[in-house]
């Protein structure tokens, strides 16, 4: 490997809050050489994104503290050059694609516009500038640039975001990438033509590439080194495969081991009392058909997954069931009433059975109400749990269950990483104890281990009280090992459906089997397998 294009040493980044100093990130040493991949892995709250935030100079100084270290750009300490400097190197040398895509694009902006202003903003003529954001919209997997250029970030699907702010980051073809979660909200098809995306990049570029992540099939696809962090400091490094094949901190076992996909596959129970029902629901926008006619059942303690790619119509689907969209015709039936045709009194009494997870926990939660807040509301809305010893001690235990400590129960949502907003969120759909919960990528921002222990927390709420799942996920490995039942959606209607084993042994849909084919292992050495024969086939 090649003298290393950027280096960390040393560094240490504390953050000062009412209730004390937070050793965010300490003594944390890694870098990275011209066309390598270096993943950065671990939980929520390890610190991996501080340290990549120190590096762009985007940590709000205060609350955070640079305690010590140095981050060498070609010989150059980031740490020590003026603002003006770092400004212009950040999006023309380094640049950075976020976790949240929809907390980094304006709203007000047409993603053309933003996507062009990566180039204009560092003096490239605008006419250059829209040629390039059309080639890397359309290589980022998105249908029509043209018209996608002049749409706005709400009228795409999370993962369709986030594909937009991979193009941004690329406009200038920067010698360092940092990747911060980028295929998070993508579905395994998109992944796939990302990473082999960032790879092509690199080749014809010599990129170098640090990649966030808590996916291991991310790591095993795409890296050639890693570091795993945990509270804030390394706790081993090596290549991709010799840490996943022989891992020797504690840590890092317990991450490989809770690697979903690979338990056994769960049978559907047998009969039990349908719960829901929806008939032929239908949902379009403008010309765009969302929904066309799909139906599906649901019964008391059955886990029905929906899987398929961004813009599928999963998201539409879940939504319009629990009427946050309005259907163009078809019924949802729950317990034999149909809440498409609900007063809304009625509705409210049975929204409080049918509690939803949304994909997006920045946007879902309020950033002026406190954790404690946030998981109480339902019980204020639906009158119930009015001794508030009763309630705070409750709210400590929902933190607990999803991995979270009792005295996040007064932080507000901004104080946390993205995917433990999501276990807040997760907290405060239990909160309820509901019959049916929606979960739209409910998982899908949690690093693994976390994701083990919240898909076990779920399962065992769903044999102990009978609660029922509709599970909208992209991640495959979560779907074999969580849902008895799949169904399969394409463009709006559902191409294929049966038990979660005869879908995953034995897929008759050439859309449900590429799928299939593109989904990640977390073992470096099948990983490959699959790259060399897809290479030779």
């Amino acid at each position: 490997m090649s003298e290393p294009l950027l280096t960390v040493k040393n560094l240490s980044v504390d953050f000062h809050t009412a209730r004390g100093t937070v050793h965010a990130v300490r003594n944390v040493s890694w870098s990275v050489s011209r066309g390598e991949t270096l993943a950065i892995l671990g939980e929520s709250g390890s610190g991996k994104s501080v340290s990549a935030n120190a590096v762009m100079n985007l940590l709000d100084t205060p609350p955070a503290e640079i305690v010590s270290g140095e981050i060498l750009y070609e010989g150059e300490d980031l740490l020590r050059v003026s603002y003006e400097k770092h400004r212009a190197l950040n999006g023309k040398k380094i640049a950075m694609i976020f976790q949240d895509p929809l907390g980094h694009l304006n709203p007000v902006y047409t993603v053309g516009w933003q996507i062009m202003e990566m180039m204009t903003a560092h003096g490239r003529p605008s006419d250059l500038a829209r040629t390039r954001a059309l080639e890397l919209i359309a290589r980022v997997g998105l249908p029509d640039p043209e018209a996608a250029m002049r749409k706005y970030p709400h009228q795409f699907s999370g993962g369709q975001r986030q594909r937009l702010m991979i193009a941004m980051a690329l406009m200038l073809k920067p010698d360092i990438l940092i990747a911060d979660e980028p295929t998070t909200a993508l579905d395994v098809t998109i992944q796939a033509e990302v990473l082999a995306l960032l790879k092509e990049l690199q080749a014809e570029t010599g990129m170098a590439l640090v990649l966030i992540t808590h996916d291991l099939g991310v790591v095993a696809e795409i890296a050639d080194r890693v570091v795993v962090m945990n509270k804030g400091e390394i706790v081993e490094t090596g290549t991709a495969r010799d840490v996943y094949h022989a891992p020797q901190h504690a840590y890092t076992q317990k991450l490989i081991a809770a690697a979903p996909g690979k338990g056994e596959i769960r049978q559907l129970d047998g009969a039990a009392p349908l719960l829901l029902e929806a008939k032929n629901l239908c949902k379009s926008y403008g010309k765009f058909t969302a929904l066309r006619d799909v139906s599906l059942t649901l019964a008391r303690g059955q886990s029905l997954a929906v899987v398929g790619e961004s813009g599928s119509g999963k998201s539409t689907l879940a939504r319009t069931i629990l009427r946050l969209e309005q259907a163009d015709s078809g019924q949802a039936l729950w317990k034999g009433r149909d809440l498409i045709a609900m007063n809304a009194r009625d509705l409210l009494e049975c929204r409080r059975e049918i509690q939803m997870v949304f994909q997006d926990p920045t946007q879902s939660l309020n950033p002026r109400m406190s954790v404690y807040q946030l998981i109480a509301e339902g019980w204020d809305i639906h009158k119930l749990m009015p001794d508030k010893s009763k309630r705070r001690a409750r709210v400590l235990e929902l933190l607990e269950q999803v991995g979270l400590s009792p005295e996040h129960a007064d932080r507000y949502p901004h104080q946390f990483s993205g995917g433990q907003r999501q276990r807040i969120a997760i907290a405060r759909a239990l909160a309820l104890e509901p019959e049916l919960i929606i979960c739209d990528e409910a998982v899908s921002a949690l690093d693994v281990s976390i994701q083990a222990q919240v898909i076990a927390l779920l399962d065992g709420l769903r044999q102990r009280l009978g609660i029922s799942f509709l599970f909208i996920a992209h991640d495959l490995g979560v779907v074999r090992d969580f849902a008895d039942t799949v169904i399969v959606m394409k463009a709006g209607e559902i191409v294929e459906r049966g038990p979660t084993a005869e879908i995953f042994e034995a897929p008759q849909h050439d859309y449900t089997q590429r799928l299939l084919a593109a989904n990640l292992d977390p073992d470096p050495d099948v990983q490959a397998a699959r790259r060399a024969a897809l290479t030779h086939g």
